[in-house]
């Protein structure tokens, strides 16, 4: 009678424990879509002028078809220069979510290209791959700058929160020497330590009830996904990046925590420079800060004849 109840017991635990797990991956990885009202502009925000402009500039729609078949799609903005933005959206947005950025670049003197990573805004896939997957389809986006606007391109990539991840993990792939530099504002150092950090920020899970769970979800995403949780690491890539690179952090981000850009930081020996922005939270370091955020970015580049 003890040893039946006691394996009824491990089968509703174990069951629940494969429920739970199930649940946190697609939380995490299946992407939902926006309410229409959460892109309406406010005039509140800072980089509100910023983002009406990019909304009324005239763009053009690029396409690529991936190695799996998905259609990706993105934003160009044509500046008729030799030198090439591309900017990368955060986890659950879109292209459109970097406009403010895309103006500041524009005014710099770049064309810019903005992509919805795959299984976002109006690229096609399932799941979205936290920098790692798309690392691939950013190399693949750099090879179309080029084929458009010629040899004498100069590229530089730059990335917000898991656009900044997907950065850094781009930094340390094998790339066409027009690509020149990298920036990136508020990326995780690998995205193991980040779900294992919200498991406990938002879950509230000890460090003894994450481990089980996010090593669960690790396997799900490798049936499912492709790849292990702990393959997909920032600090791993910058190790093999050879590029100037510009790391920023807002000083309060409790999402990504601040710590994270000190650990990517140390992870590269190329030339590097890095902003903290004191009181800025998660991914509000330019709204927060934009006189100092785009100084800060206009002497990265002109130190490199970007």
């Amino acid at each position: 009678m003890k040893k039946k109840l006691l394996l009824t017991s491990l089968l509703v635990a174990g069951t629940g424990f494969a429920i739970a797990s199930d649940y946190f991956f697609k939380m995490a990885m299946t992407p939902f879509n926006k309410k229409p009202d959460s892109k309406k502009l406010s005039g509140k925000d800072s980089l509100y002028r910023n983002k009406v402009w990019f909304r009324d500039f005239p763009k053009e729609k690029w396409s690529l078809e991936t190695k799996s078949g998905l259609t990706l799609f993105a934003q160009y903005l044509n500046h008729d220069s030799d030198k090439t933005a591309i900017l990368l959206h955060g986890f659950m947005s879109d292209s459109d979510s970097m406009g403010g950025f895309a103006k500041m670049f524009y005014d710099f003197g770049y064309n810019v290209l903005l992509p919805d990573a795959r299984a976002q805004g109006r690229s096609a896939g399932k799941y979205i791959g936290y920098g790692w997957v798309e690392k691939e389809d950013i190399r693949n986006w750099i090879r179309q700058v080029i084929a458009k606007n010629g040899q004498d391109s100069k590229i530089i990539v730059m990335g917000q929160s898991m656009g900044g991840a997907t950065t850094m993990m781009v930094s340390g792939m094998k790339l066409p020497s027009q690509v020149k530099a990298f920036i990136e504002d508020c990326g995780y150092s690998s995205v193991k330590e980040e779900i294992m950090y919200q498991a406990g920020n938002l879950c509230n899970l000890n460090k003894i009830a994450r481990m089980p769970l996010v090593e669960a979800i690790s396997g799900i995403n490798k049936v499912k996904n492709g790849f292990f949780l702990g393959q997909a690491s920032s600090v791993e890539q910058l190790k093999k990046n050879t590029r100037p690179f510009l790391f920023i952090h807002g000083g309060k981000d409790h999402f990504v925590p601040t710590e994270m850009v000190y650990q990517n930081y140390a992870a590269t020996d190329a030339p590097k420079e890095i902003w903290i922005a004191p009181l800025a939270g998660h991914a509000l370091s330019y709204p927060m800060y934009k006189k100092e955020y785009q100084k800060t970015v206009k002497a990265f580049l002109d130190k490199y004849k970007l």
